[in-house]
């Protein structure tokens, strides 16, 4: 194996996810908006992402970066397969931003920019969704020429997809609220937590069952031995974890329930690598196939051993810097 390609293939997986943990709570506080009703409780809930949110979205572009110059041909085949709800959910995201800007400065129509805050949310967390389960089932691709009547980004599959990524959403803001506000609030987020929770749980357990009558690699993938034995912990250990964010909930944890939901993004994460490894465009074009010619791949590695520490540091200098709890009265 290429060791360079793996390295690419690590970097361009760890970008994704930092973007989905990251992101994803503060598109989850959007996506709970509708289900708080007073402005003050609103104005904290959005207090707690402002520091934050436009940084989180800066691995969103560091990850399209990262696709068109370590692997090209994904990224040409990708985005016109996808292309409309790729730019909805683009369309999705600067309506939110907006809604963050404006939201603090409106007064007479102060809830129509909630309004914005919480669609825009909801449905960039659905196209997203839309996006992952286009992956999973994949896309036909013939002579550089794509084949989309038999592989389309709305199917039954994908709009449930989407649908469980707001509800994972839903359940990072949720965790990240707990962490971050304090009272009625924080009490409202601890019952929203547990229901999303559920619902999370029986969106994993329909997805586990799907995916593998997708196609036959995922299902050999999961279930020939002796492959059945050794993946057979990573449910096991997803179960656990739930069950965990479960009690924290109930014991009232403040930090642990949101970093036991990211692990459990972690999870889901790793199942879904397992299921298409070692494919980019699934279950025809290899990570190898797909990647640049190695001077290519050497030249970007030299540029992202100094920007990528540089990212890093810089959100974690952000988070520990505005810490802590916010309360009514207060903010950024």
């Amino acid at each position: 194996m290429d060791w360079l390609t793996l390295t690419w293939a690590g970097i361009l997986a760890f970008v994704i996810m930092m973007y989905v943990v990251l992101d994803g709570f503060d598109l989850g506080i959007g996506i709970l908006f509708p289900w708080i009703h007073d402005e003050q409780q609103r104005d904290i809930m959005m207090q707690t992402a402002i520091p934050v949110w436009d940084g989180n979205e800066t691995w969103m572009v560091l990850g399209g970066a990262l696709l068109y110059g370590a692997f090209p041909v994904v990224y040409s085949t990708l985005l016109p397969t996808l292309y409309m709800p790729l730019m909805i959910m683009l369309a999705a995201l600067i309506f939110r931003g907006v809604a963050f800007e404006f939201r603090f400065k409106a007064k007479t129509y102060r809830y129509r920019w909630s309004i914005a805050f919480a669609v825009g949310s909801t449905i960039a967390a659905f196209c997203q969704g839309l996006i992952l389960g286009t992956f999973v089932q994949g896309y036909g691709v013939s002579d550089s020429f794509l084949i989309v009547k038999d592989y389309q980004w709305l199917t039954p599959f994908t709009l449930f997809t989407g649908i469980a990524v707001i509800f994972g959403y839903g359940l990072l803001g949720a965790g990240w609220l707990i962490a971050r506000t304090t009272h009625e609030l924080q009490t409202k987020m601890y019952l929203f937590a547990k229901r999303l929770l559920i619902l999370i749980g029986i969106c994993l357990a329909i997805v586990s069952l799907w995916t593998p009558f997708i196609d036959p690699h995922i299902w050999h993938r999961w279930f020939s031995l002796p492959n059945l034995f050794y993946l057979l912990p990573l449910p096991i250990i997803s179960i656990l974890v739930m069950g965990y964010i479960w009690f924290t909930l109930s014991k009232r944890y403040h930090w642990q329930p949101f970093l036991f939901s990211i692990i459990l993004f972690l999870l889901a994460y790793l199942g879904f690598c397992i299921s298409l490894w070692p494919y980019l465009i699934p279950y025809q074009t290899t990570f190898w196939q797909a990647a640049s010619a190695r001077s290519s791949l050497i030249f970007l590695l030299i540029g992202i051993v100094f920007l990528l520490p540089v990212l890093l540091g810089y959100t974690l200098y952000t988070y520990r810097v505005f810490r802590g709890k916010i309360i009514t009265g207060e903010g950024y």
